[in-house]
C-alpha cells in the first residue's frame, strides 16, 4: 500500500490485498465503549429497511439492552422520524452527544444537525463517508451494548466506508417479495462476503397482509421465492413482516415505540443466540 493512501478505496485503483483490515478501521470516540455492531442492509431502496432498523432497536432496548442507532443513510435520514426526535444534537467542542428517544436510545442522524431537516443534502460519495466516520469518532455514545447501523440502500461509497471503517459483527439484509429479490440480496450478501462480514440473514418487508376479520393472508406482490434465494446462497431467512398499516402509522407519528406488536422481536432473539455461538 502506498505511503500516500488516504484510504478511501472508492477512488483507488490500487491493489491492497495485503493490507490488514484493522488498518482501515476509524478509532471509536474515546468516551464510547460500544460492544456489538449490527449493519441492516439492503440491495435497493424502498424496503423498509428503516423501518426494519428501528423496530429491531426497539426490540433490543426493551429487553433491557442499552442501544444506539447511527443513521448512515445520510442523503434520506428517516430514523429521527420514527421515533419524533425534533431537537438538534449538541457538542461540548470535543464530542457531539446524540439525543434520546422516549425509550432511552440513543439516535445520531444528519438530520440532527442540519439547521433545516427538510433541506437536501447534496454532496459528493467522499464527503458522505466522512460523516459516517464522524459519527463513529466524533460522537459521545457512551456504554452501548449494540449499535444499530441504518444502511443506504445499495452497495456504493457510505456501505463501503461502513465495513471498511466499523467494526461490524453482523449484518442483516432487507428485501420485499418482487421479481428482483433474487439481484437485489445477492447483491447484498456478495458485498458483505467480499468485506468479509458475517450475515445473520434476511429479513423479508411486505410479505403480505393480513386480514384482521378473517386472519387470511393475501399475498399483494405475489407469492416470495424468498427462501429458494436464500438457500441458494447460504442464509438464513429471519423473519417475513406482513404490512400493517400500524407499522406505517407509527413511523410517521414517532411512535414506533409505542406499537403493541413488534415483528422483530424474534430477529432480536436470534441476535442473542448467535452471539452464544
Amino acid at each position: 500500500m502506498s505511503e500516500e493512501c488516504t484510504h478511501d478505496c472508492s477512488t483507488c485503483g490500487s491493489s491492497c490485498s495485503t493490507v490488514d483490515e484493522k488498518d482501515l478501521l476509524a478509532p471509536l470516540n474515546k468516551y464510547s465503549s460500544i460492544k456489538h455492531v449490527y449493519a441492516i442492509m439492503s440491495g435497493k431502496g424502498g424496503v423498509g429497511k428503516s423501518s426494519v432498523t428501528a423496530s429491531l432497536a426497539t426490540a433490543m432496548a426493551k429487553k433491557g439492552f442499552k442501544v444506539g442507532i447511527m443513521d448512515a443513510d445520510i442523503t434520506g435520514p428517516s430514523i429521527p422520524k420514527a421515533f419524533g426526535l425534533n431537537t438538534r444534537a449538541v457538542g461540548d467542542g470535543e464530542s457531539i452527544f446524540p439525543e434520546f428517544t422516549l425509550g432511552g436510545i440513543k439516535v445520531m442522524s444528519l438530520n440532527l444537525l442540519l439547521e433545516n431537516p427538510a433541506d437536501p443534502v447534496i454532496w459528493r460519495g467522499s464527503l458522505l463517508g466522512g460523516v459516517v466516520k464522524q459519527f463513529w469518532s466524533d460522537v459521545n455514545w457512551g456504554e452501548l451494548d449494540y449499535l444499530f447501523i441504518d444502511m443506504p440502500p445499495g452497495t456504493g461509497d457510505v456501505p463501503l466506508t461502513v465495513f471498511q471503517s466499523i467494526p461490524v459483527d453482523g449484518i442483516v439484509v432487507v428485501t420485499a417479495p418482487q421479481d428482483l429479490v433474487s439481484l437485489i440480496v445477492t447483491k447484498a450478501v456478495r458485498m458483505a462476503d467480499m468485506m468479509h462480514k458475517p450475515i445473520l440473514g434476511v429479513v423479508e418487508n411486505y410479505s403480505y397482509f393480513q386480514c384482521d376479520k378473517c386472519g387470511e393472508k393475501h399475498y399483494i406482490f405475489g407469492q416470495s421465492n424468498l427462501d429458494q434465494v436464500a438457500a441458494s446462497l447460504g442464509v438464513k431467512v429471519l423473519a417475513q413482516i406482513p404490512m400493517d398499516p400500524a407499522m406505517a402509522q407509527a413511523m410517521d407519528q414517532g411512535a414506533v415505540e409505542n406499537l403493541e406488536h413488534n415483528y422483530l422481536d424474534p430477529v432480536a432473539d436470534q441476535i442473542l443466540e448467535h452471539e452464544k455461538k
